[in-house]
C-alpha cells in the first residue's frame, strides 16, 4: 500500500478521507434544502397568482354579465363599448391562468370558458332580440364557471403544498440513507485508517519490547510512511549493535569464567591437601587459615559456574529434552542440600505428586536447586522449608517456601533480574552473585513455563517461589496426576 513520505502527512491525509463523505453528505443536503426551499417560493408564488387571477376573472365575468343585462334593458350601444374594454381584461386573466400549471380538467374548463365569452359576444354584436333570454343565461353560466375556477385555484393551492410535502419526505428518506451512506464510509475509512497507522506502532512497540526482554534474535522490519521506515531502520541498526555487544560480552565472560576455573582448581585443591595434612601437621591457627581459603574458593567457584550456567539459559540443546519425572528431581535436591540444612537445623517439610514434564533434566535440577538454596540461606535456625508439587490445569506447580524474612515490597519487581541482590542473608551468610533466581526464571521460561513471587499461603513472614511447567501430554501423567500426594518430612 502507499504511504505518503511524513506520519504526519499520513494522518492528515486520513482526516480528509473521512472527513470528505460527511462533508459530502452537508453540501447535499443544503443543496437540497435549497431547492425545497425555491420550490416553495416558487409554489406559494404560483398559487398566490393563481388565486388572484381566479378572483379577477370572476369578478370581471361578473362585471361582463351586469354590463350585458342592462344593455338588454336600456338597449344602449355605450354599454356595448363599455363591455368590449372589460372583455380585454377577462381575456388576459384568462391567458394568465393558461401560463400558471394547471392540470388539463382547469385547462379545458378555462378553454371552455373563453369559447363561451366569444360566442355570447357573437350573440351580443348580432343584437339578436329573440336571444336575448339564452345571452342572459350564457352570461350566467359564464359567472359560474368563472366562480369554479374560483374554487379550482384552491385546489391548486392545496395540490402544491401536497407535491411539498411530498418532495419533503422524499428528501428526508433520501438524506436519511445518505447520512447512514456516508457514516458507514467514514467509519470503515476511520477503521481503515486506524489499523494503518497503528500498524507501524505496534511494529515499533513490539521491537522495543523485545529489545526490552534481550531478544535481539528478530529482525525489525517496521512499514508505513518513509519516517517511520527509516526510525524502524534505526532499531534495526540498534538491534544488529546491541546483539553483537551480547555475543561478545558473553564470549567474554565464558573465556574469563573458563580461564579462572584452572588456577581456582588448583587453589581448591591445595586448600584440600593442607586441610588433610598432607604436608604435615597444622597449628590451630594454620587450620583456620586453610578453612578460610576452602570457605572462598568454594564460594568462588559456585560464582563462577552461575556465571556459566546464566549464558546457557537461552538455549537448550533438543539432545537433552525428555521425559523429567518432577518428583524424582525434587526428593533428589533435597537429599543434596541435607548438609546444608543440617548446618541450619533446617527442617524439611515435602508434599509431592507424580508429575512428568518434558524438558532438560539438568536444567529443571538447577530451577529446584536456586530456589532452595535460596529458601535455606534465609531460613532462619531451626526453621522449616515447605516443598509442595501438585497438578493443576495441566501444569505442575511447585512451591518452596520458607520462614525467612520475606522479599521486600521494594525489591518484589526486580528480584529475578540478572546480578540483582537485595537484602543480605541473616547471620552474615556469604551474599551471593544474584544470578540464581535469574537463572531459575530464564529456565522455566525456556520449558514453557513461569515463575512467580508470592506471599506465604498462611500469612505468615516469609518468601514462596511458585513455578508453573506444563505437563507432558502422556496417558502416563494422566494418570499420575490422579494419584494420591506422597509427604516427607525430615531434618537435614
Amino acid at each position: 500500500m502507499y504511504y505518503p513520505r511524513s506520519f504526519l502527512k499520513f494522518i492528515l491525509l486520513g482526516f480528509l478521507l473521512v472527513s470528505l463523505p460527511l462533508l459530502y453528505a452537508l453540501v447535499e443536503l443544503i443543496v437540497s434544502l435549497d431547492r425545497l426551499g425555491s420550490q416553495s417560493q416558487q409554489a406559494v408564488l404560483q398559487a398566490a397568482q393563481a388565486g388572484r387571477a381566479s378572483r379577477q376573472l370572476y369578478e370581471q365575468a361578473t362585471m361582463l354579465e351586469r354590463v350585458v343585462r342592462q344593455h338588454l334593458i336600456l338597449d344602449d350601444p355605450q354599454l356595448v363599448d363599455d363591455y368590449s374594454r372589460l372583455r380585454q381584461d377577462f381575456r388576459q386573466t384568462a391567458q394568465q391562468l393558461r401560463e400558471l400549471p394547471l392540470d388539463r380538467e382547469q385547462l379545458a374548463e378555462l378553454e371552455k370558458l373563453a369559447e363561451s365569452e366569444s360566442r355570447l359576444y357573437a350573440m351580443l354584436r348580432g343584437q339578436q332580440r329573440m336571444n336575448a333570454a339564452a345571452l342572459a343565461q350564457g352570461y350566467a353560466d359564464l359567472s359560474q364557471g368563472a366562480q369554479a375556477m374560483l374554487a379550482a385555484s384552491s385546489n391548486l393551492t392545496e395540490r402544491e403544498i401536497e407535491r411539498l410535502q411530498k418532495t419533503a419526505a422524499e428528501g428526508r428518506r433520501t438524506w436519511g440513507y445518505l447520512a447512514l451512506a456516508a457514516g458507514a464510509i467514514a467509519l470503515a475509512l476511520a477503521i481503515l485508517f486506524a489499523v494503518l497507522i497503528a500498524r507501524p506502532i505496534r511494529q515499533l512497540d513490539l521491537a522495543i519490547r523485545r529489545m526490552g526482554t534481550a531478544d535481539f534474535t528478530h529482525a525489525i522490519e517496521v512499514n508505513g510512511p518513509q519516517d517511520m521506515r527509516y526510525l524502524g531502520q534505526r532499531l534495526e541498526w540498534l538491534r544488529t549493535r546491541l546483539h553483537e555487544l551480547e555475543t561478545q560480552q558473553t564470549q567474554f565472560l565464558r573465556h574469563v569464567s573458563h580461564e579462572l576455573k584452572t588456577p581456582l582448581t588448583a587453589v581448591r585443591e591445595g586448600a584440600e591437601l593442607l586441610r588433610d595434612r598432607v604436608g604435615g601437621a597444622l597449628s590451630p591457627q594454620q587450620q583456620e587459615i586453610v578453612r578460610i581459603v576452602r570457605e572462598n574458593t568454594l564460594n568462588l567457584q559456585k560464582l563462577i559456574e552461575d556465571l556459566l550456567n546464566y549464558h546457557q539459559t537461552r538455549t537448550i540443546e533438543p539432545q537433552t529434552l525428555g521425559p523429567v519425572p518432577l518428583a524424582e528431581v525434587v526428593r533428589r535436591v533435597v537429599r543434596e542440600h541435607k548438609l546444608a540444612a543440617f548446618a541450619r537445623m533446617v527442617t524439611f517439610e515435602v508434599k509431592t505428586r507424580p508429575a512428568i514434564i518434558v524438558g532438560d533434566a539438568d536444567k529443571i535440577r538447577a530451577i529446584f536447586d536456586n530456589l532452595l538454596s535460596n529458601a535455606i540461606k534465609y531460613s532462619p535456625r531451626s526453621g522449616t522449608v515447605s516443598i509442595e508439587l501438585v497438578v493443576e490445569d495441566g501444569n505442575a506447580v511447585l512451591d518452596v517456601a520458607d520462614q525467612g524474612p520475606g522479599v521486600d515490597i521494594v525489591d518484589r519487581a526486580r528480584i529475578f533480574e540478572s546480578f540483582y541482590q537485595g537484602k543480605p542473608a541473616p547471620e552474615g551468610r556469604i551474599k551471593g552473585s544474584g544470578l540464581g533466581l535469574a537463572i531459575a526464571r530464564e529456565y522455566a521460561l525456556a520449558h514453557g513455563g513461569r515463575i512467580e513471587l508470592l506471599d506465604r499461603a498462611d500469612g505468615k513472614r516469609g518468601a514462596r517461589f511458585r513455578v508453573w511447567l506444563p505437563l507432558a501430554v502422556t496417558a502416563a501423567s494422566a494418570a499420575a496426576a490422579t494419584a494420591a500426594p506422597a509427604t516427607l518430612q525430615e531434618q537435614g
